[in-house]
């Protein structure tokens, strides 16, 4: 049996739950879990927020642990080895997309907490190739996140070919815009953090930023006009979308990886006029993922982190839901 905390309903607190597992899949690796990262996204699945919540959902898909069981066409991992899972724990394998590389956008990828339980428990299982090998010089206490927020942010320099010398705003100084300030400098981009709290703006240079912008200042925003080799936007909320296409210089990228539920209006001729673009993206593949995980080591890229015990996971939660998260949350196990 694997003992896991689960929400049973839509914006219910978790409650301990107790699931067999059934035999190991001959792909499937089995982890016992030491830490897990609490991410928004868990949050909105939980409360069901974006339409295809499954229950009873286990959460948790920053997952840091030790392989202890390994089907028998596993590949590549060892008994005892040290490894994470992110948002996803599976896919087809044989697609255009797996086969290609880009198994993160493959139409049968199953997310870790969607349909498939997760990583708030003792144990959780994936696909061997979804089980990514921890750098030894990443502390695993702290490491989870980058398995999600980390990946995400990181994502858009490697697909878009984003250079060193290119200027790169950052917009949302939160448990993904952190992590973006911190690898947009450890790229070697010159930084601006937009955020809408101007007591945040020594805590964004400390994370990289080497310019400051109120997000809300239509007057600070427009001195940002034609700056821009991409503007990556972390927040879920809408923003002043013309205003932020309009910081862009010729061929920049307005590049989103929060969840905005609302529709981004965007004008054809505020594209067209200067060749620039409008895109999003997820996580990252497997390699993706290692390749992500490798930088971060090299360059110590680390999330800032607060640490609860996994008995205290509902007030861990409560603390994300009141927005006091500093900035990403850990739950040990």
């Amino acid at each position: 049996m694997i003992n896991a905390w689960a929400a049973t309903a839509a914006k219910q607190k978790l409650e301990p739950f107790s699931y067999d597992p059934g035999p190991l899949g001959a792909k499937e690796v089995e982890v016992a879990v030491e830490h897990c990262g609490l991410c928004h996204s868990d949050l909105s699945v939980i409360n069901n927020e974006w339409g295809f919540g499954n229950y009873p959902v286990v959460p948790g898909h920053e997952v840091i642990g030790r392989v202890v069981a390994l089907g028998d066409n596993a590949k590549g991992l060892k008994i005892g080895e040290r490894v994470g899972i992110g948002w996803s724990a599976q896919s087809c394998l044989h697609c255009h997309e797996c086969l290609g590389g880009d198994q993160n956008l493959c139409a049968e990828v199953v997310p870790t907490i969607v349909g498939h339980y997760g990583g708030f428990a003792d144990r959780v299982r994936a696909q061997w190739p979804w089980a990514i090998r921890i750098p030894e010089a990443l502390p695993p206490a702290d490491a989870g996140p980058l398995l999600c927020g980390g990946i995400t942010v990181f994502a858009p320099f490697k697909v878009f070919g984003i250079k060193p010398t290119a200027r790169v705003g950052v917009v949302g100084i939160g448990g993904l815009g952190h992590l973006g300030l911190k690898f947009a400098n450890a790229w070697g981009c010159e930084v601006t953090a937009f955020t809408s709290t101007d007591s945040k703006a020594d805590e964004a240079r400390s994370f990289g930023a080497h310019n400051v912008v109120n997000s809300r200042n239509s007057a600070d925003i427009a001195k940002m006009a034609g700056t821009l080799d991409m503007l990556l936007v972390t927040v879920n909320v809408p923003l002043d979308w013309r205003a932020m296409l309009a910081t862009l210089r010729p061929k920049g990228r307005l590049h989103v990886v929060g969840a905005v539920l609302k529709p981004i209006p965007v004008l054809a001729f505020d594209l067209i006029a200067q060749q620039k673009s409008v895109s999003g993206s997820p996580t990252g593949s497997p390699v993706s993922i290692a390749e992500m995980l490798e930088f971060a080591a090299r360059h110590n890229v680390l999330p800032q982190t607060e640490h609860f015990p996994i008995a205290k996971v509902n007030d861990a939660i409560q603390h994300l839901v009141d927005g006091k998260a500093r900035y990403r949350i850990v739950l040990d196990m």
